[in-house]
């Protein structure tokens, strides 16, 4: 006889926040030691980039570099995410389009992020359009992939009832589907946030005169790895936080019925 298996307590606020704050530590401590052994030109330790970050900020290049790419950011991943529900939605739900839709599906998997952003340049020219266009197709397949599978798994007994109630498009849009595909929403969303970002980075290195990416990029030429982490690590800074007050949170909220362990 199987007994029901009772929930692991769930850890207090304030001792899931030390955990964190030691990890932290635990980082920066193995970062200064490492920065020992193999001196401060190939990694520095983390007063030097702390101090390199203020000199930025100072002069305004930081903020207003971070401004830039996170702006493109929302820009690409807002595009991406409308375009790849209202396919992955009409995919899942009609045999037609998913057959039609899918072998272009698969090739966008499958191409990698370098091909398409130089493809951008080189078709659109060294532009903003250009940047965003293929950001927002690297993220587009994931997020249609992931709300296809939605799709396909929705409650045929909603359905049904939904098709005897007679409920119009809209009503059965918010109230049916939309609840269900939830979930899945916040799985692109959290899973595609992290792709997007790593993806406006390259894209600025390669063509475009400012943003973290573009600074990055003049770091290496430099071989200054003190201003590539001060850049970098900001900008990661930026994103953690989106993703731990955010993206997490929401997640969370729209899977809350589902039974996990603490």
């Amino acid at each position: 006889m199987n007994l029901p298996r009772e929930p692991t307590p769930r850890i207090p606020g304030w001792i899931e926040f030390v955990l964190r704050l030691l990890s932290l530590v635990i980082l920066i401590a193995a970062w200064s030691v490492a920065s020992l052994f193999t001196g401060p030109r190939l990694l520095p330790p983390p007063l030097a980039v702390l101090g390199a970050m203020a000199r930025e900020a100072q002069v305004g290049h930081l903020f207003l570099d971070l401004g830039v790419t996170l702006a493109r950011v929302a820009v690409a991943f807002a595009f991406a995410m409308i375009l790849g529900t209202a396919s992955g939605i009409a995919m899942g739900r009609s045999k037609i389009a998913d057959r039609v839709g899918d072998p272009l599906l698969v090739v966008l998997l499958n191409l990698p992020a370098l091909i398409i952003i130089v493809l951008a340049y080189i078709w659109i020219g060294l532009s903003e359009a250009a940047a965003i266009t293929a950001v927002a197709l690297n993220k587009l397949p994931n997020t249609t992939a992931t709300i296809r599978e939605g799709a396909r798994a929705l409650d045929t007994k909603l359905e049904e009832m939904a098709t005897v109630f007679r409920m119009p498009w809209r009503t059965r849009m918010r109230h049916v589907v939309l609840p269900q595909l939830a979930p899945y929403v916040a799985a692109a969303t959290r899973s595609g946030l992290s792709l997007v970002w790593k993806i406006v980075l390259v894209a600025e290195l390669m063509g475009r005169s400012n943003g973290v990416g573009f600074e990055i990029g003049v770091a290496f030429q430099l071989f200054d790895v003190k201003l590539l982490l001060a850049y970098a690590l900001p900008f990661v800074g930026i994103m953690l936080g989106i993703e731990t007050f955010i993206v997490q949170p929401f997640e969370r909220h729209v899977t809350r019925w589902r039974p996990r362990i603490h």
